[in-house]
């Protein structure tokens, strides 16, 4: 921290962002200078960096629950329709184009990059390719939707108005291909 000038009065200046008790150890470390002799310039530690107010901070949100239509009906005969999928990553989207059945047969991406997205589905205890392999698919449909939505963070949605009576609503353009965000 720079050591402000004295002004007229014994006042400091202090310059923008600086720790409001600066000036008081500025002053003591001026009072050692000259108790001492020495001239050297003591260093004092910059103050940390403000933090916003709580209202300011983002929170990034990374999960997202869910509920299928259908509900994915388990080996047991259980149906488990509450889920959550997490935000997608380029490691998720890259990995499956690996994948045999993905490069014999490309439809087969969605299927296995759900896998890796969705954390829960229901009691399961565990949720991979095969779980979402077997769901009906008005679920699959429904998750490759929401998959593009949360991933898309709703840029995928757009606001119009209709011609006939002036209401306005949202639409979802949707229309790319699940895994190529």
């Amino acid at each position: 921290m720079r050591r402000s000038p004295a002004r007229a009065g014994g006042a400091a200046v202090t310059y923008p962002g600086a720790d409001p008790a600066a000036p008081d150890a500025a002053a003591g470390a001026a009072g050692a200078e000259t108790a001492s002799g020495s001239g050297a310039v003591q260093a004092v530690a910059p103050a940390p960096a403000p933090q916003p107010p709580p209202q300011q901070q983002h929170v990034l949100r990374t999960e997202f629950p869910f509920q299928l239509p259908r509900g994915y009906v388990d080996e047991s005969g259980a149906v488990h329709r509450d889920g959550v999928m997490r935000l997608a990553t380029a490691r998720d989207e890259l990995i499956p184009l690996r994948d045999v059945r993905v490069q014999e047969n490309p439809a087969f991406l969605s299927v296995v990059l759900l896998g890796r997205v969705i954390t829960r589905l229901g009691t399961l205890p565990l949720v991979h390719d095969g779980t979402v392999e077997n769901m009906f698919a008005s679920d699959l449909a429904f998750l490759q939707d929401f998959y593009r939505q949360i991933n898309a963070e709703g840029h995928t949605r757009a606001a119009v108005q209709c011609p006939h009576c002036s209401e306005s609503f949202e639409v979802e353009l949707g229309g790319s291909r699940l895994g190529e965000s």
